[in-house]
């Protein structure tokens, strides 16, 4: 009979594949992964199957971190303004403490690694969020604008927010309050 496989040891895998892929993107070597994990590279094929299934999974874990991140007293029923304000404190919040988790994570959405399957299933946590883009872009704020487009205003601003706030911390929160005034200004006009 198998042993069990622990959760502690997933959990390192993960670490260390979001640390490696952040600095070395998706071609990272799993024998350096399992390494930096403190295993064998055999014991990493025994969680995943496959270097896929352990990007896509690592994929999804982000995802899963960042949902809740953002979505964590979501304020489902304020305006849209105080939504966006909110996923955009929560989103720099959790960037700023997950450098490595940002980084990996936009090496992986731009992989071809990573499954159609995994991208819905890691997009279905920010359903509040998704209807919010959606409201604003049927008759508010981003009214014919596409959600790509507004997305990727969103992203370019937060990049820079947090390379700012990561050269100077005693700044974080001017930095923050800055990002989302370009950010909300840049929409609402």
């Amino acid at each position: 009979m198998a042993r069990p496989l622990s959760e502690e040891k997933r959990q390192a895998i993960l670490a260390s594949a979001a640390a490696l892929v952040a600095t070395q993107g998706t071609g990272a070597p799993t024998a350096r992964i399992a390494r930096d994990a403190g295993l064998a590279e055999g014991t990493l094929f025994n969680y995943f199957a496959s270097k896929d299934e352990l990007l896509n999974q690592l994929y999804l874990a982000i995802k899963a971190d960042l949902g809740i991140a953002l979505l964590t007293s979501y304020p489902s029923q304020a305006s849209v303004r105080d939504r966006s304000r909110h996923v955009w404190n929560n989103f720099i919040d959790w960037g700023a403490k997950h450098p490595m988790k940002r980084k990996a994570m936009r090496q992986l959405t731009v992989s071809e690694r990573i499954t159609e399957q995994s991208k819905q299933q890691g997009n279905a946590a920010f359903g509040d969020i998704n209807r919010m883009i959606e409201e604003s872009l049927a008759d508010g704020v981003l009214k014919g604008c596409s959600m790509t487009f507004a997305g990727g205003i969103f992203e370019a601003l937060a990049e820079t927010t947090l390379e700012f706030i990561a050269r100077d911390p005693q700044q974080r929160e001017q930095y923050k309050d800055a990002g989302f005034a370009f950010f909300w200004n840049g929409i609402s006009k």
